[in-house]
């Protein structure tokens, strides 16, 4: 039989070039100009430079790609070819100045906008967590206030550091000042550890969030977290914003601010499935620091999150499914 030429062009044959072989691109993917245009483009954002503690997140990209070689074309728990009914390609890496955050801020959104000419969507591979703020401005853009689903073991929604309004500890309230998500439909999930203040809390709340911490799920489960979250998404467009420190640290140890009490990763991706047939517009994958890594165990976590989320984003027969 002669292949399709309007095929998805998928990852590299494993039996004709062993995985260790060849150029890491995400999950041994073409790259974006060898295919011209694609549903989902993934792009890194190799910047640091907004974190307050460890720095090392701007060789998260690299470090992701290089644990994704293992990963397959067909994922059973979704059943559903996430490579093969969409076109995803590597765009390479948005390149942001890593001396000035104002300029770095405008580099992403550039690059962002300018990716999205070529590609649908967008999952961009971090980087620290103040990439969101200039990726969620692009998609403003096209598609106006989008809900924001933010797994982190923080809010991410305080006011400043230092004086300093950008940071990776402020996307999200620069988001919701701005007009960009969707005040009745975002959600952080898996929050814990300590406060500055209560005010943080409901300074949160009045900026649009809905919560469900960690001991949320500890207590009632996944199942009830995921019916929180699909009902408080509804039908909105959704942008999904993945802090890898979300995860307890004995499951991603390389990230920049850890929190012990977290998720475990077959917690969260089965978050993740849930999302099926929801309308993902683009996603983030953050907060990878390698430095701090042992045995590629954060990079194989982020890796299965963008693999998780690329299938949550392909095309299915029958509309909408739920994973409770």
């Amino acid at each position: 039989m002669q292949p399709n030429p309007e095929a998805p062009r998928g990852p590299i044959d494993a039996s004709a070039v062993p995985r260790f072989a060849g150029i890491a691109t995400f999950a041994r993917l073409p790259r974006l100009d060898e295919v011209g245009r694609a549903d989902i483009a993934i792009a890194g954002v190799p910047f640091d430079s907004g974190v307050s503690y460890r720095p090392g997140a701007r060789f998260g990209p690299s470090h992701v790609r290089e644990a994704s070689r293992l990963l397959r074309p067909y994922n059973p728990a979704q059943d559903v070819f996430p490579f093969g009914s969409q076109q995803v390609a590597d765009a390479g890496d948005i390149v942001a100045n890593p001396f000035d955050l104002d300029a770095a801020v405008a580099d992403i959104e550039a690059g962002s906008r300018a990716l999205h000419e070529a590609a649908e969507r967008l999952v961009v591979i971090g980087g620290d967590h103040t990439i969101a703020l200039p990726l969620l401005r692009a998609l403003h853009a096209q598609h106006g206030p989008v809900a924001v689903l933010h797994f982190d073991a923080h809010l991410d929604t305080w006011d400043t550091y230092f004086g300093a309004p950008i940071t990776h500890g402020t996307p999200f309230r620069r988001a919701s000042e701005e007009g960009l998500i969707d005040l009745t439909a975002s959600m952080h999930v898996g929050t814990r550890g300590p406060l500055y203040d209560k005010q943080d809390l409901e300074d949160d709340a009045r900026l649009g969030f809905s919560v469900v911490t960690s001991e949320f799920v500890e207590e009632h489960g996944v199942a009830a977290a995921i019916e929180r979250m699909r009902e408080r998404i509804g039908g909105a467009p959704l942008y999904v914003s993945i802090d890898i420190d979300v995860l307890d640290p004995a499951h991603a140890p390389g990230t920049g601010t850890p929190e012990a009490g977290g998720l475990s990763s077959r917690e969260l991706l089965r978050m993740l499935r849930s999302l099926a047939g929801l309308r993902i517009v683009g996603a983030d994958v953050v907060e990878v620091a390698p430095a701090y890594d042992h045995a590629q165990l954060t990079a194989v976590a982020a890796s299965h999150v963008v693999y998780e989320l690329l299938s949550a984003m392909a095309p299915r027969e029958g509309g909408d499914r739920e994973d409770t």
